[in-house]
């Protein structure tokens, strides 16, 4: 018997009503208890070749190149749009087997990327998510080509049309797909230089989230809508647009860490004087103990490491709770050296984060500017180098690298390395310990290329014995084992816009 190209279930077309294309079961049928079952399965289990096996992704990617005329779904099982089927199935292709794994870095295996097993399953059924969806992967396309933007701007109005409906109605607006379509579009607007546009669309899902009851509500259903709509807005915002929950985990906002449940009173003599010395320096709360338990969960890492989305969930913590206690300088006493500390490990824990979701380049090199500032500040006092000042410009040279801000902090690093008599990679390395530092698989290779530039003109360098750092030993170093943090194109290709 011929096939039927019917896209909805069995029940849905049998009582003529319209249906949404949920798998396993549509939404309708959850709701009137009765068996869900598709004469054409939507499209949400890995795409196959015509030989019958598994694509096997390269580096974690599927070429595009095996992409053949007819190989996705021949039944047509997702939203109609108005570009051409050819078109259409080339870019689910391109989002299955690409954008998916740009987006979402932290997870290349097919079988449980969050954009492949909770994502896509959704869009098949949320006309306005799939426009979104295939705008990504339209705009890479029309992007490597540079033949102009016509498909995408279709997408792009339709994709505003679908969602102006959805939010007139309560029940559909506080969607997760609702979400994930706004916060999208602001990503989308934002890489274009549509500030304005894409702080409306900002706007508009924090009301959203505030119909959810809060960004932890939305966590509890939803742990991807609320990881992306927290980590794209502060990025897009160039601040945090959630609170977090207090160190009792109370409170509405952005969940506590198991890694912020630690006793800070436990730190004793038996610690690094030298880190202690250090922390004793930071005026600032949430400095010191943001500081503090990272340096315990780096080091409790070398038992357990890190999974990928326990290390976005503390970069995204940590870089909130720092961002969100920056002190009012016509209420506080400045401290320049403690804003340096803050600016570092907020820099520092997007170095090992690595892109996710959208590239953070311009929250990062606002983070830069104002490291610089305090730098200077800080220069101004009168003090002697120490283990914490090589720390702070190691990580200065990573986030400033191809920036008109790096030569900065190359001479900084220079007059530290004479200074402290710093000879080689090693010597750096064993300072940055002492402060923090966690081992992953390409973190040498991330620091060690701009000491080893750098230390070829400090070849005069004395070969005495380095001195001890005046505030105390520079303790042992255990190899710290972690989770490979690797540093993937971004999923938006033209340039980000100029910091303001």
């Amino acid at each position: 018997m011929r096939p039927s190209l019917r896209r909805s279930c069995a029940a849905c077309a049998k009582y003529k009503h319209s249906c949404d294309l949920r798998t396993p079961r549509c939404s309708r049928c959850i709701k009137r208890n009765v068996q869900c079952v598709y004469a054409n399965e939507p499209l949400t289990a890995p795409i196959h070749t015509g030989h019958g096996g598994s694509i096997v992704p390269i580096n974690g990617l599927f070429p595009l190149s095996t992409y053949r005329s007819g190989s996705l779904d021949p039944f047509d099982s997702y939203p109609a749009t108005r570009l051409p089927r050819e078109h259409v199935q080339r870019l689910i292709y391109s989002f299955l087997h690409k954008i998916a794994f740009q987006y979402y870095p932290l997870d290349l295996n097919p079988t449980s990327n969050p954009f492949l097993i909770s994502w896509w399953p959704l869009a098949l059924g949320d006309p306005a998510l799939f426009h979104v969806s295939l705008q990504t992967a339209c705009l890479d396309e029309e992007l490597l080509a540079q033949k102009g933007f016509h498909a995408s701007e279709i997408l792009m109005a339709d994709s505003v049309t679908l969602l102006r409906r959805k939010v007139l109605d309560l029940s559909l607006a506080v969607h997760d797909g609702t979400m994930n379509s706004v916060i999208t579009l602001a990503a989308i607007e934002f890489g274009k230089g549509n500030t304005k546009i894409s702080q409306m669309h900002v706007d508009g899902v924090k009301k959203l989230v505030h119909l959810r009851g809060g960004i932890n509500s939305v966590r509890q259903t939803s742990p991807l809508t609320a990881r992306m709509v927290s980590w794209v807005s502060m990025l897009v915002m160039g601040h945090p647009q959630f609170p977090t929950q207090d160190d009792l985990g109370i409170g509405d906002g952005l969940p506590l860490v198991p890694e912020w449940q630690m006793d800070l009173t436990s730190m004793s003599a038996d610690d690094d004087p030298y880190f202690l010395s250090t922390l004793d320096l930071l005026v600032d709360y949430e400095a010191r103990s943001s500081l503090a338990r990272l340096r315990h969960a780096f080091n409790r890492a070398q038992k357990l490491p890190f999974s990928s989305t326990r290390l976005h969930d503390l970069t995204c913590f940590v870089i909130h709770r720092l961002l969100l206690s920056i002190p009012d300088p016509a209420s506080s006493p400045e401290s320049p050296f403690t804003e340096c500390v803050r600016y570092a490990t907020i820099l520092h824990m997007f170095i090992i984060h690595g892109p996710t979701y959208y590239s953070h380049d311009v929250i990062m090199s606002t983070m830069v500017i104002r490291l610089i500032n305090n730098l200077t500040l800080l220069e101004s006092t009168s003090r002697s180098y120490e283990a914490v000042d090589v720390w702070i410009l190691a990580i200065g040279l990573v986030a400033s690298s191809n920036t008109p801000q790096y030569q900065w902090f190359v001479r900084r690093a220079e007059a530290v390395a004479l200074s402290l008599r710093i000879r080689d990679w090693n010597d750096a390395l064993m300072r940055m310990k002492c402060i923090l530092w966690l081992e992953t698989w390409q973190g040498e290779d991330v620091f060690r290329p701009h000491w080893d530039t750098l230390l070829l003109s400090n070849s005069s360098i004395s070969t005495e014995i380095i001195p001890t750092p005046r505030l105390g030993s520079l303790g042992t170093f255990g190899s710290v084992s972690g989770s490979k943090v690797t540093n993937f194109h971004n999923i938006i290709k033209w340039h980000t816009p100029k910091q303001p």
